[in-house]
């Protein structure tokens, strides 16, 4: 009898040791994957601007139906400011640009996932995401705008949103706006939705950047909507996982070299007719 309590004994202590072992590991391996991500190395001791450059070809998040920024023309292609300006950076990192497009709202989750090395889409430039992103430098600024109806003649100011609708989507910069000025949030995924939702009276406003205002009225001129406020909004820049400095200096050098050979004024002209980078 004693000899099978001392088995038993000896089988306890057995699966503890595996048990610490194997939780051990788990720790080791989480602590690897974060320092990983922190220090932007990636399989094999290269950083993500080296393994872009092996691999021939950087994978870009956008949306595609947010324009003048990236959208699809009349014949279908992906284009706009944002994916201009990327592919620009591409071409001078010297790799392929290869556009993931993604709802706005699942953007930032795919670059946490790794879906794309970078996001090209209006990102406003913002304190709380420094905190867990890295942004190029801005290329571009711009007003944010309070659109309602053609017929709305009681929301005049940013304050006049107090318990009314505002169409947006729910992780953008315009959307914190709303809900400072106490609007209650209806979703929208993207400007387009959120311009139907206004046009048919079921919201009462929304916020968006004054050129996705003006592009909509220039394709289609008949829409009725008027920009009743503005305020100043935030500079946007692209976006990058933390740690990743190689590649986040690559983008700024290559929107400076744009800047100084005249292509970024080029397409900003061609989307805005100005010098929309401050």
């Amino acid at each position: 009898m004693k000899k099978i309590y001392g088995l038993l004994a000896v089988l306890v202590v057995f699966a503890m040791a595996l048990t610490a072992c194997s939780s051990s590991n788990q720790n080791s391996s989480e602590n690897t994957n974060q320092g990983s991500s922190q220090n932007g190395q990636q399989a094999g001791g290269q950083n993500l601007l080296q393994k872009i450059k092996k691999a021939g070809v950087i994978n870009i998040g956008t949306e595609g139906t947010y324009a003048p920024y990236t959208f699809h023309d009349k014949s279908g292609k992906l284009t706009g400011f944002d994916v201009e300006l990327a592919q620009e950076v591409a071409k001078r990192i010297g790799v392929k640009p290869n556009f993931v497009e993604t709802k706005w709202d699942g953007m930032f989750a795919g670059l946490n996932a790794q879906r794309f090395d970078m996001v090209a889409n209006e990102v406003g430039i913002r304190p709380d995401r420094e905190q867990k992103y890295d942004f190029s430098k801005p290329y571009i600024f711009s007003k944010a705008a309070l659109i309602v109806s053609q017929n709305n003649n009681t929301i005049k100011t940013f304050a006049d949103l107090k318990g009314k609708k505002a169409a947006q989507s729910l992780t953008s910069n315009f959307a914190d706006i709303a809900k400072k000025n106490g609007a209650t949030i209806v979703r929208a995924d993207g400007f387009n939705e959120a311009v139907s939702l206004l046009t048919s009276g079921r919201v009462d406003a929304s916020i968006n950047e004054e050129y996705s205002f003006k592009s909509i009225k220039q394709e289609n001129p008949s829409t009725s909507i008027k920009i009743v406020a503005e305020q100043p909004a935030a500079g946007s820049g692209f976006l990058f996982n933390k740690g990743n400095k190689e590649l986040v200096d690559a983008a700024d050098k290559a929107l400076d070299e744009m800047k100084k050979d005249g292509t970024y004024l080029r397409i900003s002209k061609k989307y805005f007719g100005a010098d929309v980078s401050k």
